[in-house]
């Protein structure tokens, strides 16, 4: 039986890799979608002005494999923002996010991201705006307060707003954001965590759809938070350990892994390598994402310092992915992490596909 529009969206709110500024572009993409086939991706975060004035076909662009992939933009301006998103739709994208979470000064001084939490009207107004002009999913992602906000009312009153503007989801990391006084690093680790916020609100909205964001770390994690909210998005251990992603599909989804191996998958992604180098990309470029591929295993630290020092040299190609891949033997993967990890967080020595 075909699935419903509802409930295709649940299944792509179910696990997602967060937006991360510098890291997630089209190349890290491209590469976590061969760990995982079902988790919904996600660009770095494009201003409006940048998607309305910039080179559009360079900061839009994206290989067709990444689906689901999902554009977040920054901005406040309604009318800028539902032009923004439909340029987004147009380029094909699968969903459209507003970030109303990032804490950096460049993005408050412009007026849009964290400092959002405090007008929630105008977070909503920027909602049913993007809503009125695309058919694809528009959500929002957000933090449980800023500076001074109780964040009881303070979330509520934003995801009050945003539901009746149409929104489709609500991703909320689950730490207050400091505007004043911390940096953007800081405001990662510095706030403390309050998942239990985020249960209450899902909680009392049972039926608006509802993931959490924040120290999500282990798969393990990710299943008990899905005990009390409709999906998670893992950040930095998603990018920093990308071994993580490669169990995803048999652990939330029932599905074979892509790969049986973090290897299988690495050795993929060389007819990917040779088209950017033939568009005239540098290997650099790609390679950087992989560095934490393998963490624990023998030759995990000769692989990461072949690549650090070879892909950035001029003329590198692919035959440096194979060098660096060489010093880590295929059986070390099955002793110690993350292959260990992987067998016994998902089977996958069963559930791989052929």
């Amino acid at each position: 039986m075909a699935l419903s529009p509802e409930a295709h969206r649940a299944l792509k709110l179910r696990f997602s890799v967060a937006p991360m500024m510098d890291w997630t572009d089209r190349h890290c993409r491209f590469f976590h979608r061969l760990l995982t086939r079902h988790a919904l991706l996600y660009t770095e975060m494009l201003t409006t002005g940048a998607v309305l004035h910039g080179d559009r076909a360079r900061l839009l662009a994206y290989d067709p494999a990444e689906h689901p992939v999902a554009l977040q933009l920054g901005g406040s301006d309604p009318r800028a923002l539902a032009e923004s998103a439909r340029i987004g739709e147009g380029f094909g994208y699968d969903e459209i996010n507003l970030n109303v979470g990032c804490p950096s000064d460049r993005v408050q001084d412009g007026r849009f991201g964290a400092c959002l939490m405090a007008e929630p009207d105008l977070v909503g107004a920027c909602v049913a705006a993007m809503k009125q002009v695309v058919r694809v999913p528009v959500t929002v992602k957000c933090r449980i307060g800023i500076d001074d906000q109780d964040p009881e009312p303070a979330l509520t009153a934003l995801a009050e707003r945003v539901r009746a503007a149409g929104a489709d989801a609500l991703i909320v990391h689950a730490r207050k954001a400091w505007l004043k006084g911390l940096s953007p690093k800081e405001n990662r680790d510095i706030p403390p965590l309050d998942y239990d916020r985020v249960y209450r609100l899902k909680t009392a909205m049972p039926d608006f759809p509802i993931a959490i964001n924040g120290g999500v770390v282990t798969l393990d994690a990710c299943r008990a938070h899905l005990a009390h909210v409709d999906g998670v998005m893992m950040g930095r251990a998603a990018y920093q350990e990308p071994w993580r992603l490669l169990a995803v599909d048999p652990v939330l989804y029932g599905a074979p892994a892509p790969f049986a191996t973090v290897k299988d998958a690495a050795l993929a992604l060389i007819p990917y390598i040779e088209q950017v180098l033939s568009s005239g990309g540098r290997l650099h470029s790609v390679t950087r994402h992989l560095h934490g591929l393998f963490r624990a295993v023998p030759g995990a630290r000769a692989f990461r310092r072949h690549l650090a020092t070879e892909a950035v040299k001029p003329g590198a190609d692919a035959g440096v992915l194979v060098a660096a891949l060489a010093h880590v033997p295929d059986d070390a993967l099955h002793g110690s992490s993350p292959g260990l990890a992987l067998d016994r967080e998902a089977g996958l020595s069963q559930t791989a596909a052929a």
